[in-house]
C-alpha cells in the first residue's frame, strides 16, 4: 500500500551477525504452526473419534486467519517493530501448543483445543506478516535474493517435521502406549518446548534492523484510507471476475480432498479406508509426499520458464486434476501393498506440485501494476478462501453420499463416491482455465 516506505533502501548496515543465525529458525517457526493447525489437527481429531463432518467443518474454519490477514497486516506498522511482533507471536504460539497438550486428555477437549488452535492460527498468520517483513527490512536486495532458497528450504523442513516426523512420533506413541490423547499430548508439549527455545533464541540472536520501527506519519485513519483505495483498485482490474473464479475454483478438487485424504488412509478396511497406521501416514506424507511435491514444483518452474504460463496452463491443470483419480482407484481396490500405496500417493503429489506452479504464477501475473504487493496479498487471501470453503463441506459431502451404491460394489461406499465426486469437480477447474486471459510471453525466460 502506498504508505509503506521503500524497504529496499532501508536494510540495516554494518551487521556483525550472519543471516544463517536466524533465517533457518525463523522459517521453521513460520512453517510448523501452519502445519500443526491445518494438518496435525485433521489426523489427531480423527484418531480421537471426532466425526468427519465435525472435523472437516470446524478445522476448515482455522483457515480464516490466512484468508483475512491482508485486512490487519497494515496495522502491524503502527505498533512496535517487526522483530517484536515476530517474537511475541512465537511466545503466544508456544503457550497455545502447551495448552492444547494439557487439554487433550479432558472430556471437553474438542471445543477447548479448537479455541487454542484458533488463537494459534491468528498468531501464526500474524507471525507470517511480521517475519516476512523483518526479512525484507533486515536484508539488502542482494541478500534477500541470496537467501530466498535458504528460507524456502527451512520452510520445507518444517513441512517434513510437521507432516512427517511429528505424525510418525504420535503414531509410534499410539502403538506403544495405546493412549491416543496422551500420545498427541506429548507431541504438542514437545512442540511447545521447541517454540519456547525458538522464542528465547530469537530474543538473543535476531538482529535489530535499523529500519525496523513503526512507519512515521502513519495512522489508523491513513491505513484505512489507503486500504480502501487499494481494495477498490483491485476489484477494478480488467478481467477481475474471471480471475476471482480462477483463484477460488482452480484448486477445487484438492480443496475437497485435503480434509479427507488422511482419514481415508487410516480408516479400517471395513469402513472403506486403507487401514494404514498413523506412523505409516506420517512416512507417506512427510517423505514420499514432500519429495514428489517438490520435484513437481521444480519441474513446473523449469517448464514455464521455457514455454510461458499460457502454453503450460492446460497441461498443468490436467496434471493437478487427473491424478485425483488415484484416490478413486485406491478406494475401490483397497490395496494392502504399502509400496504400491506410496507410489500412488507420490504420483498424485507430483502432479499436484507440477500443476500448482501455474496457479502461483497466475497470481503474480494478475497482481502486476500499481500496488502489486497489496494486490498479491488479496490474491492469496482468495486462494485461502478457495481452500477453506470446500474443505469445510467435505465431511458433510462424504456422509451424504455414503448411502448410495452407485457402482454396485459391496462394502461401504462413502470414500468411493466422494472421490468420484472430486474427479467430477475437475470440470470446474477446466472451466475456469477457459475464462482467463494470459500474455503468451509471461513467464518465459528472456
Amino acid at each position: 500500500m502506498r504508505h509503506r516506505h521503500d524497504i529496499s533502501s532501508t536494510a540495516s548496515t554494518g551487521r556483525s551477525r550472519s543471516p544463517w543465525f536466524w533465517i533457518p529458525t525463523l522459517y521453521i517457526a513460520e512453517g510448523l504452526p501452519y502445519f500443526a493447525v491445518n494438518t496435525l489437527t485433521v489426523l489427531m481429531y480423527v484418531n480421537m473419534n471426532v466425526s468427519l463432518t465435525d472435523m472437516a467443518f470446524f478445522t476448515g474454519w482455522l483457515y480464516l486467519p490466512w484468508v483475512i490477514k491482508p485486512f490487519w497486516s497494515p496495522f502491524i506498522d503502527l505498533f512496535k517493530t517487526k522483530r517484536a511482533w515476530t517474537i511475541a507471536m512465537e511466545g503466544i504460539i508456544c503457550l497455545m501448543m502447551a495448552a492444547v497438550g494439557f487439554l487433550l486428555p479432558l472430556s471437553f477437549f474438542f471445543a477447548a483445543t479448537l479455541v487454542c488452535f484458533w488463537i494459534m492460527a491468528f498468531a501464526s498468520a500474524t507471525h507470517d506478516i511480521a517475519a516476512d517483513g523483518y526479512y525484507m527490512l533486515e536484508l539488502s536486495d542482494h541478500d534477500q535474493a541470496a537467501y530466498v532458497g535458504v528460507r524456502s528450504t527451512f520452510y520445507r523442513i518444517a513441512s517434513v517435521i510437521g507432516q512427517g516426523g511429528l505424525v510418525m512420533l504420535a503414531g509410534h506413541l499410539e502403538e506403544t502406549t495405546g493412549n491416543v490423547p496422551g500420545s498427541w499430548k506429548t507431541v504438542f508439549l514437545l512442540l511447545a518446548g521447541l517454540f519456547l527455545c525458538i522464542t528465547l533464541y530469537h530474543t538473543r540472536f535476531m538482529p535489530k534492523a535499523v529500519s525496523d520501527r513503526p512507519v512515521p506519519g502513519v495512522t489508523a485513519r491513513t491505513i484505512v484510507k489507503d486500504f480502501a483505495m487499494t481494495f477498490v483498485t483491485f476489484f477494478k482490474k480488467p478481467g477481475i471476475v474471471a480471475a476471482l473464479c480462477f483463484m477460488l475454483l482452480y484448486r477445487l478438487p484438492e480443496a475437497l480432498c485435503l480434509k479427507l485424504v488422511q482419514p481415508f488412509l487410516v480408516s479400517p478396511l471395513a469402513d472403506g479406508g486403507l487401514g494404514l497406521t498413523t506412523k505409516e501416514v506420517g512416512f507417506v506424507n512427510g517423505t514420499i509426499g514432500v519429495i514428489t511435491l517438490l520435484a513437481g514444483g521444480i519441474l513446473g518452474g523449469i517448464a514455464i520458464s521455457r514455454g510461458g504460463l499460457k502454453k503450460w496452463l492446460w497441461p498443468m491443470a490436467l496434471s493437478l486434476t487427473l491424478p485425483c483419480a488415484v484416490y478413486c482407484w485406491l478406494s475401490m481396490a483397497q490395496p494392502q501393498n504399502f509400496s504400491l500405496i506410496c507410489t500412488a500417493i507420490g504420483f498424485e503429489q507430483f502432479g499436484y506440485g507440477f500443476g500448482f506452479t501455474a496457479f502461483m504464477l497466475y497470481l503474480i501475473y494478475f497482481s502486476r501494476g500499481e500496488n502489486k504487493t497489496s494486490h498479491y496479498a488479496f490474491c492469496t487471501a482468495f486462494m485461502a478462501l478457495g481452500m477453506m470453503l470446500p474443505g469445510m463441506a467435505a465431511g458433510w459431502l462424504h456422509e451424504t453420499v455414503s448411502n448410495f451404491n452407485i457402482f454396485g460394489l459391496g462394502g461401504p461406499q462413502g470414500y468411493i463416491n466422494f472421490f468420484w465426486i472430486v474427479v467430477l469437480s475437475c470440470i470446474v477447474t477446466f472451466a475456469v482455465c477457459l475464462s482467463v486471459k494470459i500474455d503468451p510471453q509471461f513467464g518465459k525466460k528472456e
